[in-house]
Protein backbone atom coordinates (compact mmCIF):
# COMPACT_ATOMS: atom_id res chain seq x y z
CA UNK A 1 0.00 0.00 0.00
CA UNK A 2 1.41 3.11 -0.94
CA UNK A 3 1.28 5.82 1.95
CA UNK A 4 1.43 9.78 1.98
CA UNK A 5 3.38 11.04 4.74
CA UNK A 6 4.79 14.24 6.39
CA UNK A 7 8.19 14.00 8.06
CA UNK A 8 9.96 17.01 9.84
CA UNK A 9 11.85 18.06 7.18
CA UNK A 10 14.41 20.57 9.15
CA UNK A 11 14.41 22.42 12.29
CA UNK A 12 13.14 26.30 12.45
CA UNK A 13 15.88 28.74 12.15
CA UNK A 14 17.43 31.52 14.19
CA UNK A 15 14.17 33.46 14.45
CA UNK A 16 12.41 30.35 16.20
CA UNK A 17 9.28 30.91 13.86
CA UNK A 18 8.11 27.74 11.98
CA UNK A 19 7.88 27.56 8.07
CA UNK A 20 5.52 25.21 6.03
CA UNK A 21 9.19 24.48 4.61
CA UNK A 22 10.06 23.01 7.46
CA UNK A 23 7.89 20.10 6.94
CA UNK A 24 8.12 17.23 3.99
CA UNK A 25 5.16 15.48 1.68
CA UNK A 26 6.59 11.64 0.94
CA UNK A 27 5.30 8.40 -0.41
CA UNK A 28 6.15 5.57 0.83
CA UNK A 29 5.04 1.68 0.60
CA UNK A 30 2.82 0.09 4.01
CA UNK A 31 4.12 -3.29 4.58
CA UNK A 32 0.36 -4.95 4.38
CA UNK A 33 1.15 -7.80 7.26
CA UNK A 34 0.30 -7.26 10.37
CA UNK A 35 1.55 -8.66 13.92
CA UNK A 36 -0.23 -9.38 17.00
CA UNK A 37 -1.80 -6.84 18.67
CA UNK A 38 -1.45 -4.61 15.39
CA UNK A 39 -4.25 -2.21 13.92
CA UNK A 40 -4.16 -0.72 10.43
CA UNK A 41 -6.28 2.63 10.36
CA UNK A 42 -7.16 4.99 7.42
CA UNK A 43 -6.32 8.56 8.89
CA UNK A 44 -9.66 11.04 9.08
CA UNK A 45 -8.60 13.89 10.90
CA UNK A 46 -5.17 15.15 12.09
CA UNK A 47 -4.31 17.66 14.84
CA UNK A 48 -2.03 20.81 14.70
CA UNK A 49 -1.85 22.33 18.18
CA UNK A 50 0.68 24.91 19.68
CA UNK A 51 2.86 22.20 22.19
CA UNK A 52 4.01 20.73 18.49
CA UNK A 53 6.24 23.77 18.36
CA UNK A 54 7.91 22.56 21.46
CA UNK A 55 8.27 18.68 19.69
CA UNK A 56 10.04 20.53 16.30
CA UNK A 57 13.53 21.63 18.51
CA UNK A 58 16.15 19.44 18.86
CA UNK A 59 15.11 19.49 22.79
CA UNK A 60 11.39 19.83 23.25
CA UNK A 61 12.42 21.66 26.43
CA UNK A 62 10.10 19.28 28.88
CA UNK A 63 10.49 16.21 29.78
CA UNK A 64 7.21 14.80 28.58
CA UNK A 65 7.39 16.05 25.11
CA UNK A 66 9.69 13.62 22.85
CA UNK A 67 10.87 15.93 20.61
CA UNK A 68 10.29 14.95 16.70
CA UNK A 69 13.36 13.47 14.23
CA UNK A 70 14.55 14.76 11.77
CA UNK A 71 12.87 13.09 8.08
CA UNK A 72 10.47 10.87 10.68
CA UNK A 73 7.04 11.29 10.60
CA UNK A 74 5.36 13.86 13.11
CA UNK A 75 3.10 12.95 14.91
CA UNK A 76 0.14 13.92 17.01
CA UNK A 77 -4.02 13.79 17.86
CA UNK A 78 -5.67 12.05 14.81
CA UNK A 79 -9.08 9.90 14.16
CA UNK A 80 -9.29 7.19 11.68
CA UNK A 81 -10.86 4.45 10.45
CA UNK A 82 -10.03 0.34 11.23
CA UNK A 83 -9.34 -1.03 7.85
CA UNK A 84 -7.61 -4.60 9.16
CA UNK A 85 -7.22 -5.48 12.48
CA UNK A 86 -4.79 -8.33 14.61
CA UNK A 87 -6.76 -7.17 17.82
CA UNK A 88 -10.05 -8.58 19.38
CA UNK A 89 -11.20 -5.11 20.55
CA UNK A 90 -11.32 -3.52 17.04
CA UNK A 91 -12.81 -4.48 13.53
CA UNK A 92 -12.77 -3.27 10.27
CA UNK A 93 -15.21 -0.12 10.56
CA UNK A 94 -14.38 1.04 14.11
CA UNK A 95 -13.57 4.13 14.24
CA UNK A 96 -10.84 5.34 16.60
CA UNK A 97 -8.48 7.96 18.31
CA UNK A 98 -4.96 8.35 19.42
CA UNK A 99 -2.97 10.80 20.34
CA UNK A 100 0.08 9.34 19.06
CA UNK A 101 -1.11 9.46 15.31
CA UNK A 102 1.67 9.41 12.83
CA UNK A 103 1.15 12.20 10.22
CA UNK A 104 0.09 9.77 7.63
CA UNK A 105 -2.64 8.80 4.83
CA UNK A 106 -2.73 5.08 6.58
CA UNK A 107 -0.69 3.82 9.54
CA UNK A 108 -0.15 0.37 11.40
CA UNK A 109 -0.25 1.13 15.20
CA UNK A 110 -0.74 -0.76 18.31
CA UNK A 111 -3.66 -1.23 19.83
CA UNK A 112 -2.64 0.07 23.24
CA UNK A 113 -2.25 3.21 22.00
CA UNK A 114 -5.86 3.49 20.77
CA UNK A 115 -9.28 4.30 21.87
CA UNK A 116 -12.46 3.47 20.48
CA UNK A 117 -14.79 6.50 19.58
CA UNK A 118 -18.43 6.51 18.55
CA UNK A 119 -19.94 9.15 15.54
CA UNK A 120 -23.43 9.41 16.44
CA UNK A 121 -22.11 9.82 19.82
CA UNK A 122 -21.04 14.03 18.75
CA UNK A 123 -23.95 14.00 15.46
CA UNK A 124 -20.99 13.02 13.24
CA UNK A 125 -18.90 15.47 13.63
CA UNK A 126 -15.57 12.50 14.53
CA UNK A 127 -13.41 15.82 14.57
CA UNK A 128 -15.27 16.59 17.69
CA UNK A 129 -13.06 13.82 18.83
CA UNK A 130 -9.88 16.01 18.36
CA UNK A 131 -10.87 19.30 19.82
CA UNK A 132 -14.49 19.76 22.15
CA UNK A 133 -14.74 16.00 22.61
CA UNK A 134 -10.82 15.54 23.31
CA UNK A 135 -7.69 16.64 24.69
CA UNK A 136 -8.04 20.11 24.38
CA UNK A 137 -11.48 20.26 25.58
CA UNK A 138 -10.30 17.28 28.18
CA UNK A 139 -7.66 20.28 29.33
CA UNK A 140 -10.55 22.94 29.42
CA UNK A 141 -12.49 21.36 31.76
CA UNK A 142 -9.97 19.83 34.42
CA UNK A 143 -8.47 22.52 34.07
CA UNK A 144 -11.13 24.55 34.68
CA UNK A 145 -12.17 22.27 37.70
CA UNK A 146 -9.11 21.63 39.26
CA UNK A 147 -7.36 24.87 39.72
CA UNK A 148 -10.26 27.64 38.86
CA UNK A 149 -11.93 27.07 41.92
CA UNK A 150 -15.13 28.36 40.63
CA UNK A 151 -17.90 28.83 43.25
CA UNK A 152 -21.54 29.32 41.83
CA UNK A 153 -23.03 32.41 43.80
CA UNK A 154 -19.33 34.08 44.11
CA UNK A 155 -20.06 36.73 41.79
CA UNK A 156 -16.47 35.27 40.41
CA UNK A 157 -14.70 36.92 36.94
CA UNK A 158 -13.10 34.74 34.21
CA UNK A 159 -11.02 35.57 31.85
CA UNK A 160 -9.46 34.12 29.35
CA UNK A 161 -6.40 34.42 27.33
CA UNK A 162 -6.51 32.75 23.56
CA UNK A 163 -10.34 32.34 24.46
CA UNK A 164 -10.85 31.89 19.94
CA UNK A 165 -8.73 29.04 20.32
CA UNK A 166 -9.62 25.26 20.96
CA UNK A 167 -8.96 25.24 24.80
CA UNK A 168 -9.73 28.97 25.33
CA UNK A 169 -13.29 28.47 23.42
CA UNK A 170 -14.37 25.61 25.62
CA UNK A 171 -12.39 26.57 28.79
CA UNK A 172 -14.67 30.15 28.87
CA UNK A 173 -17.76 27.82 28.01
CA UNK A 174 -16.98 25.83 31.32
CA UNK A 175 -16.56 28.64 32.95
CA UNK A 176 -19.85 30.43 32.19
CA UNK A 177 -21.65 26.72 33.13
CA UNK A 178 -20.08 25.72 36.48
CA UNK A 179 -20.91 29.61 38.11
CA UNK A 180 -19.04 32.61 36.62
CA UNK A 181 -20.79 35.98 36.60
CA UNK A 182 -18.78 37.29 33.88
CA UNK A 183 -16.50 35.54 31.36
CA UNK A 184 -14.45 37.71 29.19
CA UNK A 185 -12.08 36.64 26.39
CA UNK A 186 -8.92 38.10 24.97
CA UNK A 187 -8.56 37.29 21.33
CA UNK A 188 -6.20 38.55 18.51
CA UNK A 189 -9.50 39.96 15.79
CA UNK A 190 -12.54 41.01 15.58
CA UNK A 191 -14.76 37.94 13.65
CA UNK A 192 -12.78 36.14 16.96
CA UNK A 193 -14.03 38.83 19.61
CA UNK A 194 -17.70 38.22 17.81
CA UNK A 195 -17.54 34.84 18.16
CA UNK A 196 -16.97 33.91 21.91
CA UNK A 197 -19.30 36.14 22.81
CA UNK A 198 -22.35 35.84 19.98
CA UNK A 199 -21.62 31.90 19.48
CA UNK A 200 -19.82 30.91 22.90
CA UNK A 201 -22.02 33.33 25.20
CA UNK A 202 -18.84 35.04 26.44
CA UNK A 203 -19.53 38.59 28.22
CA UNK A 204 -17.33 40.78 26.44
CA UNK A 205 -14.18 39.76 24.20
CA UNK A 206 -10.86 42.44 24.29
CA UNK A 207 -8.93 42.32 20.88
CA UNK A 208 -5.50 42.72 22.08
CA UNK A 209 -4.14 43.83 18.24
CA UNK A 210 -6.28 47.04 18.93
CA UNK A 211 -7.26 48.03 22.14
CA UNK A 212 -5.32 48.16 25.19
CA UNK A 213 -5.44 45.26 27.18
CA UNK A 214 -5.51 46.84 30.58
CA UNK A 215 -8.04 49.51 29.78
CA UNK A 216 -10.05 46.70 28.18
CA UNK A 217 -9.93 44.75 31.10
CA UNK A 218 -10.69 47.81 33.70
CA UNK A 219 -13.61 48.32 31.42
CA UNK A 220 -14.77 44.69 30.98
CA UNK A 221 -14.07 43.71 34.46
CA UNK A 222 -14.97 46.25 36.85
CA UNK A 223 -14.75 43.98 39.89
CA UNK A 224 -11.15 42.73 39.32
CA UNK A 225 -10.29 39.69 38.12
CA UNK A 226 -10.82 35.94 40.11
CA UNK A 227 -9.90 33.44 37.61
CA UNK A 228 -7.37 33.70 34.67
CA UNK A 229 -7.38 31.05 32.50
CA UNK A 230 -3.83 31.40 30.81
CA UNK A 231 -2.96 30.14 27.52
CA UNK A 232 -0.60 32.65 25.90
CA UNK A 233 1.52 34.62 28.59
CA UNK A 234 3.91 37.19 27.71
CA UNK A 235 2.89 41.11 28.17
CA UNK A 236 -1.09 39.95 27.81
CA UNK A 237 -0.73 38.02 31.01
CA UNK A 238 1.11 40.92 32.56
CA UNK A 239 -1.74 42.79 32.25
CA UNK A 240 -4.41 40.22 33.57
CA UNK A 241 -2.87 39.38 36.79
CA UNK A 242 -2.18 42.80 37.73
CA UNK A 243 -5.85 43.31 37.98
CA UNK A 244 -6.59 40.03 39.63
CA UNK A 245 -8.04 40.44 43.31
CA UNK A 246 -6.74 38.78 46.29
CA UNK A 247 -6.26 35.07 46.48
CA UNK A 248 -7.06 34.54 42.82
CA UNK A 249 -5.95 31.77 40.56
CA UNK A 250 -4.14 31.59 37.45
CA UNK A 251 -4.50 28.28 35.60
CA UNK A 252 -1.38 28.04 33.29
CA UNK A 253 -2.59 26.47 30.47
CA UNK A 254 -0.14 27.43 27.51
CA UNK A 255 2.21 29.84 26.89
CA UNK A 256 2.07 30.50 22.73
CA UNK A 257 3.32 34.11 22.48
CA UNK A 258 6.65 32.10 24.31
CA UNK A 259 7.04 29.30 22.47
CA UNK A 260 9.43 30.51 19.16
CA UNK A 261 11.82 31.80 21.96
CA UNK A 262 14.57 29.98 23.41
CA UNK A 263 13.46 30.09 26.76
CA UNK A 264 12.75 27.81 29.74
CA UNK A 265 8.73 26.50 30.37
CA UNK A 266 7.05 27.96 31.95
CA UNK A 267 8.89 31.17 30.87
CA UNK A 268 9.88 33.34 33.75
CA UNK A 269 7.67 36.12 34.95
CA UNK A 270 8.21 39.38 34.74
CA UNK A 271 9.37 41.10 38.27
CA UNK A 272 6.27 42.92 38.65
CA UNK A 273 4.15 39.96 37.86
CA UNK A 274 6.02 37.92 40.41
CA UNK A 275 5.35 40.83 42.88
CA UNK A 276 1.90 40.94 42.16
CA UNK A 277 1.35 37.21 42.42
CA UNK A 278 3.00 37.13 46.27
CA UNK A 279 1.39 40.35 47.53
CA UNK A 280 -2.07 39.61 46.40
CA UNK A 281 -2.00 35.97 47.53
CA UNK A 282 -2.49 34.80 43.62
CA UNK A 283 -1.64 30.91 43.06
CA UNK A 284 -0.51 30.32 39.85
CA UNK A 285 -0.05 26.30 39.08
CA UNK A 286 1.20 25.32 35.81
CA UNK A 287 -1.82 22.74 34.63
CA UNK A 288 -0.96 19.21 32.79
CA UNK A 289 -3.64 17.20 31.73
CA UNK A 290 -1.64 13.72 31.79
CA UNK A 291 -1.46 13.85 35.42
CA UNK A 292 -5.27 13.65 35.34
CA UNK A 293 -5.25 10.12 33.28
CA UNK A 294 -7.96 8.87 35.59
CA UNK A 295 -10.31 11.39 35.44
CA UNK A 296 -9.92 11.27 31.10
CA UNK A 297 -12.94 8.69 30.50
CA UNK A 298 -15.51 10.45 33.05
CA UNK A 299 -14.45 14.10 31.60
CA UNK A 300 -14.77 12.92 27.96
CA UNK A 301 -17.46 11.61 28.73
CA UNK A 302 -19.34 15.00 29.84
CA UNK A 303 -17.69 17.14 27.43
CA UNK A 304 -19.65 14.71 25.00
CA UNK A 305 -22.89 15.22 27.10
CA UNK A 306 -22.53 18.72 27.00
CA UNK A 307 -21.43 19.14 23.30
CA UNK A 308 -24.65 17.11 22.13
CA UNK A 309 -26.93 19.26 23.94
CA UNK A 310 -25.73 22.18 22.88
CA UNK A 311 -24.47 24.15 25.94
CA UNK A 312 -20.96 24.10 24.74
CA UNK A 313 -20.57 25.33 21.29
CA UNK A 314 -18.22 23.90 18.84
CA UNK A 315 -15.89 26.15 17.11
CA UNK A 316 -13.51 24.91 14.19
CA UNK A 317 -11.03 25.77 11.48
CA UNK A 318 -10.74 22.72 8.68
CA UNK A 319 -7.88 22.73 6.33
CA UNK A 320 -8.24 19.45 3.37
CA UNK A 321 -5.31 17.34 2.67
CA UNK A 322 -2.17 15.97 4.12
CA UNK A 323 0.25 18.03 1.95
CA UNK A 324 -1.23 20.86 3.59
CA UNK A 325 -0.03 20.02 7.36
CA UNK A 326 2.57 22.48 7.52
CA UNK A 327 0.49 25.06 6.53
CA UNK A 328 -2.34 24.94 8.94
CA UNK A 329 0.67 24.27 11.67
CA UNK A 330 2.01 27.75 10.81
CA UNK A 331 -1.27 29.30 10.28
CA UNK A 332 -2.06 27.93 13.99
CA UNK A 333 1.10 29.09 15.57
CA UNK A 334 0.08 32.88 14.01
CA UNK A 335 -3.41 32.81 15.31
CA UNK A 336 -4.98 31.99 11.80
CA UNK A 337 -7.51 29.80 12.86
CA UNK A 338 -10.84 30.12 14.88
CA UNK A 339 -11.71 27.10 17.50
CA UNK A 340 -9.65 23.62 17.09
CA UNK A 341 -7.24 23.69 13.64
CA UNK A 342 -7.84 20.43 11.99
CA UNK A 343 -6.28 19.16 8.83
CA UNK A 344 -8.65 16.28 7.00
CA UNK A 345 -7.28 13.67 4.94
CA UNK A 346 -9.67 11.40 3.82
CA UNK A 347 -13.58 11.18 3.47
Amino acid sequence: MLVKKVVLNSRPGANGVPDPQNFRLEEETLAPDLEDEEVLVRTLYLSVDPYMRCRMNEDSGSDYLVPWKLSESADGGGVGVVQSSRHGDYREGDVVTSFAWPWQSHAVLNASVLRKVYPASVGGHVSYFLGAVGMTGLTALLGMREKGHVTRGANQTLVVSGAAGACGSVAGQIGRLDGCSRVVGICGSEDKCKAVVEVLGFSGAINYRRQDVAAGLRESCPDGVDIYFDNVGGDISDAVIAQMNEGGHVILCGQISQYNKDVPYPPPLDPETQQNLRRKNITRERFMVLNYASRAQDGLGELGRLVASGEVKVLETIENGIENMGVAFCSMMKGGNLGKQIVKISH
